[in-house]
């Protein structure tokens, strides 16, 4: 008798949504189908109406409390074999996400939580949702070592129940840098970038004052910030930070130095301008940020890093991989800029460095760790 496939539902945000986790989980998926013995389906988080295609299994408005009970219900009558939890504390209603215990508390599957952050300083009820979260799980995927002792530390987590796999990265064979550069318009410039959703947190502004002193000396420096603002932050508060970057970059004279591309990219589109890159910026204000997918594809794509000390930051760009600058400090990260720019055999150095480290991070590596997971907890059955 053929053995049976192994049913995985993921619990996440889900495209169309405009989401980082909601692309991630939409990655990773594309590449876990290619494995014949998943099947793969998906509950979608929702925070509005939205027409999702046949990867999604049911959808869960985020706010509805009794949903969750009732999701609950339905995947433990389902045939479904294993939940996997993206776990973000955003994307899930109650004080923290807290509902999301409704559903872990009565949900009758083996669980798989993937922990896309991790507070080093969490309050009361994070401390509170992300333990209990971690006690129903039967295991924990961190995507950073960092991770471990924090999670022991603060939470209470057996390290031994946690898997560290990478963020995983799409691999498009593209041009050569100076090929793109002259494809799209930037022939002669050198070009550092940041792209994602914008909000406060990223700390651009500092990366805008670090330009406006490299800029003295290297004229042909180019600053680009691509992407749209964060929908949540949009809605709360407009386009006002945006607005306070753009006002800054005029009153500065650095019209020719920062560009804006305000949009939400298709992963090509990103993954086009990053190989095009000569440097990528992560000047994020926030210590304890566990992973970043932003920094992950740069690595991969064997850019040369200069960013603040983050946790993700500071795992991912030891032993030479990429340069550390201090938080809030344009003329740190300034310095930082100048010596990859002053200094090409070290910025050579630095890129094969991020090259092969990156390997692992491709997506179609990253599933098959997933898949050993899975079968682990849930043997086929013949």
């Amino acid at each position: 008798m053929l053995e049976s496939k192994i049913k995985v539902a993921f619990l996440s945000t889900y495209p169309p949504r405009e989401c980082g986790i909601a692309n991630f989980t939409h990655d990773l998926i594309s590449e876990l189908k290619k494995i014949p013995e998943l099947d793969i389906t998906v509950i979608a988080l929702s925070d509005a109406d939205y027409e999702y295609g046949t990867d999604v299994f049911f959808d869960l408005q985020q706010q509805d409390r009794r949903g969750y009970r009732k999701a609950a219900e339905r995947l433990s009558e389902s045939d479904v074999d294993l939940l996997v939890v993206e776990h973000e504390y955003g994307i899930f209603g109650g004080k923290e996400g807290s509902y999301l215990l409704d559903l872990v508390d009565r949900v009758k599957l083996p669980i798989v939580t993937t922990l896309h952050t991790v507070l080093a300083s969490p309050n009361r009820t994070q401390r509170k949702v992300l333990a209990k979260l971690c006690r129903k799980s039967d295991i924990v995927v961190i995507m950073a070592d960092n991770s471990r002792g924090l999670l022991k530390e603060k939470y209470g987590v057996d390290p031994s129940k946690t898997v560290m796999i990478p963020h995983g990265v799409p691999w498009l064979d593209l041009p050569s840098r100076e090929e793109l550069k002259k494809e799209m318009g930037f022939e002669g410039r050198t070009i550092v970038s940041t792209f994602g959703l914008l909000s406060p947190g990223k700390g651009l502004e500092y990366g805008i004052e670090a330009i406006e002193i490299v800029s003295r000396k290297h004229k042909d420096i180019l600053y680009l910030i691509l992407g749209q603002t964060h929908p949540v932050v949009k809605r709360q508060f407009g386009e006002a930070y945006r607005t306070g970057l753009e006002q800054m970059v005029q009153e500065r004279n650095l019209q020719d130095n920062v560009g804006f591309i305000n949009r939400y990219l298709t992963q090509e589109e990103i993954i086009r301008y990053l190989k095009l890159s000569d440097i990528y910026m992560t000047p994020y204000l926030g210590k304890e940020q566990a992973v970043s997918g932003t920094l992950a594809y740069a690595i991969a794509y064997g850019r040369v890093v200069v960013s603040t000390p983050y946790a993700y930051a500071e795992e991912m760009l030891a032993e030479g991989r990429g340069l550390l600058a201090d938080f809030e400090n344009g003329d740190s990260l300034a310095r930082q800029l100048l010596t990859v720019l002053e200094n090409p055999a070290q910025k050579e150095e630095m890129e094969e460095k991020t090259r092969k480290f990156g390997e692992r991070m491709t997506w179609g590596n990253v599933a098959e760790e997933y898949r050993q997971v899975f079968t682990g907890l849930c043997p086929k059955r013949s």
